[in-house]
């Protein structure tokens, strides 16, 4: 986890201008020994307070499982995205890949308890789908 700037369209999404950071934490997941998922979240300072305070510390533990817990927690909608190589979020999830695709897909939502927001966004590698 590390505070920076969200990129453009999670600013535009949060409302804020673009000069804020964010907790933005980042993590692989795995399946079969090859990543399938490169998770992408921001968690606004303003957001790590109350109920979500010790967000920051969460470690290795997954988020969904804290998110999930809580039925007070609500989700929008999931919105899917096709990212192109020059996304940042694409660039990202590109570095564990050997050979990067022409694209990758998306999706994203963000979660609310007491007017504190968390906006998680996932992207899908190749590996995702595996031979039956």
């Amino acid at each position: 986890m590390k505070y920076a700037k969200p990129i453009q369209d999670e600013v535009a999404l949060f409302y804020q201008s673009g000069c804020n950071v964010a907790l933005i934490r980042e993590v692989l997941l795995m399946g079969n020994n090859q990543p399938v998922v490169f998770a992408h979240s921001v968690l606004p300072r303003a957001s790590l307070r109350g109920e979500w305070s010790d967000l920051g510390k969460v470690g290795s533990k997954p988020l969904g499982a804290i998110l999930f817990a809580n039925p007070k927690v609500k989700r929008t909608p999931l919105s899917y995205k096709k990212l192109t190589p020059n996304h940042a979020l694409y660039k990202q999830a590109a570095l564990y890949l050997q050979q990067a695709p022409s694209y990758l897909w998306a999706r994203r939502s963000i979660f609310s308890l007491n007017c504190a927001n968390i906006m998680v966004t996932e992207v899908f590698l190749p590996h995702i789908i595996a031979p039956i």
